[in-house]
């Protein structure tokens, strides 16, 4: 009874119900992991409040122009936002990868892969997106060590992309 009115409510209330396992992973990663401004605490609680807290996936966030961040950073990358989960999932993550790619406003054209990033043993699926003022971002998805994961990662401002 308890379950069924907090659906209700989150219903009413514009809110997602709290999702399960590798749907909570896609469904928060969709919900979160394309929005900017936010750090990683914010990102954290914001999917906490979908998908529950402790969080039943693991999360990678950092944005280096909001925070800075104390760890070595892959060349080029910004932003990044990745969920993994257990097992593997790729098919159903990349079908809601491209749902919300699809989704107004649609997240970018595909271009060819930028330098800063390759396909890695375990890669589904990775491709470069230009997005609105020639930024670049790349979505990535795969599987490494049992677990599924869905990334993406904004670009430094000027690497990737065509020039306008």
């Amino acid at each position: 009874m308890r379950l069924t009115a907090f659906i209700l409510a989150s219903l009413t209330l514009g809110t997602p119900a709290l999702a399960l396992g590798q749907d909570a992973a896609i469904a928060a990663f969709n919900a979160w992991c394309f929005k900017a401004g936010q750090t990683e605490s914010s990102i954290r609680a914001n999917m906490a409040r979908s998908a529950g807290s402790p969080l039943p996936f693991d999360l990678v966030f950092w944005d280096v122009s909001i925070e800075p961040v104390s760890q070595d950073l892959p060349k080029g990358v910004e932003r990044r936002c990745e969920v993994s989960f257990e097992g593997d999932h790729t098919d159903g993550a990349i079908a809601g990868l491209r749902k919300q790619m699809a989704t107004p406003p649609v997240f970018g054209t595909v271009i060819p892969l930028p330098d800063t990033h390759q396909s890695l043993a375990g890669t589904v699926l990775i491709e470069g997106r230009e997005l609105l003022a020639g930024r670049v971002a790349v979505v990535h998805v795969g599987t490494r060590y049992g677990k599924t994961f869905i990334a993406v990662d904004r670009l430094f401002d000027g690497l990737g992309g065509t020039k306008k």
